[in-house]
């Protein structure tokens, strides 16, 4: 049995992790391609994705599911890399197949991975104490 605390309470810093996890796959991606680390440019390339991830974050609390689940994961990563990549287009930053690819890939270890990583030590902690 899962701790019910892990899942039925808003956990503010569960976005507060998965929006880190969001720049930091922007801040990989900007240093693997060379590009500066100004500020500007760090926004510039962050606000599609952080935009997306917030719109699935409101999505959730809509439907008033538990953020950290699998479902959820799968939920939050789907609105960020699809919202992110049609604002990307719309403000005229490339979207290239690869780089779709590779940002579902990250992003999924990224805000799933962490999820069942967590489900995984809450179900080890429960099984401890019985």
């Amino acid at each position: 049995m899962i701790p019910r605390s892990l899942f039925s309470k808003t956990p503010w810093w569960a976005f507060l992790f998965d929006l880190v996890l969001v720049l930091a796959f922007v801040l990989i991606g900007r240093r693997s391609h060379d590009e500066s680390d100004a500020l500007t440019g760090i926004l510039t390339t962050a606000w599609p994705f952080v935009s997306g991830l917030v719109i699935g974050w409101l999505s959730l609390i809509g439907v008033r599911w538990p953020f950290v689940t699998l479902p959820s994961g799968a939920v939050i990563l789907v609105a960020t890399v699809f919202l992110g990549m049609l604002l990307r287009h719309g403000s005229g930053q490339g979207v290239a197949v690869s780089f779709v690819i590779v940002a579902t890939v990250v992003l999924g270890v990224f805000l799933v991975g962490w999820r069942a990583l967590a489900i995984l030590l809450a179900k080890r902690r429960v099984a401890r104490r019985a």
